[in-house]
């Protein structure tokens, strides 16, 4: 029975770059959605810079608004899955699981270009209420409803003391939002400003969310037998 002949090396680079096209575009895209943001990021530079054409970026994206939320499942969405398993496992105590939380998300998220997609939303929303409301609900709910279940573990644990949850996560959230900012615009530009190191940053705001800003009076020593 005659078989084809062997792929030539041309060939075979053709058929894997066939193969990662979608990756490369949604690689392509999210750079360029951080660099100029939604409104100004145009199909044909995504097509150009993840070297396909602009048809090719239409067989696996048919608009630009699908490219968006397709970058924003891959770099964030996806990782929900893995952290509420992680949670779910998790042995230690639940300050440490905040602590915990808060340097994987970095790891994960705040250090890399994923992040800048926090702060095109934050700049873009109005204009775009359809990938608002699809941002709000894949990306903004799920990390609340993961914080939400962090700090109800410390309540239902004795660990921490009972809050209003519905706005106890935005004290959580807050410093994340701060870092996504400040990497990309002040950070981006002088990335030495006051020697800012987020890992430290993020250990501070662990250590306020604990204890708090007010100093604890030493429990009164307990009086000797009579």
């Amino acid at each position: 029975m005659p078989t084809s002949p062997p792929l030539s090396p041309a060939s075979s680079r053709r058929e894997r770059r066939k193969e990662a096209r979608p990756g490369e575009l949604l690689e392509a895209a999210l750079d360029l959605f951080v660099e100029k943001g939604y409104a100004a990021t145009k199909v044909d530079e995504v097509a150009t810079r993840a070297g396909v054409s602009k048809g090719t970026l239409f067989l696996y994206f048919p608009s630009k608004e699908e490219l968006f939320k397709a970058v924003v499942r891959e770099s964030i969405v996806g990782r929900f899955g893995e952290w509420s398993q992680e949670l779910a496992q998790f042995q230690g105590s639940t300050a440490d699981m905040l602590r915990y939380s808060f340097t994987t998300w970095w790891e994960r998220i705040g250090s890399t270009r994923a992040s800048g997609m926090t702060k095109l939303m934050l700049s873009e929303a109005g204009n775009f209420p359809e990938l608002t409301q699809f941002y709000q609900r894949e990306v903004i709910e799920p990390g609340q409803q993961l914080i939400r279940s962090v700090l109800q573990r410390g309540i239902e644990r004795g660990e921490f003391r009972t809050v209003n949850m519905d706005y106890a996560v935005y004290a959580v959230l807050a410093p994340m939002i701060f870092l996504m900012l400040w990497k990309h615009s002040i950070g981006a530009c002088v990335p030495d400003a006051q020697n800012f190191d987020p890992e430290v940053y993020i250990q501070c705001q662990v250590d306020q969310l604990l204890n708090g800003l007010l100093i604890r009076p030493s429990p009164s020593p307990t009086p000797p037998p009579v």
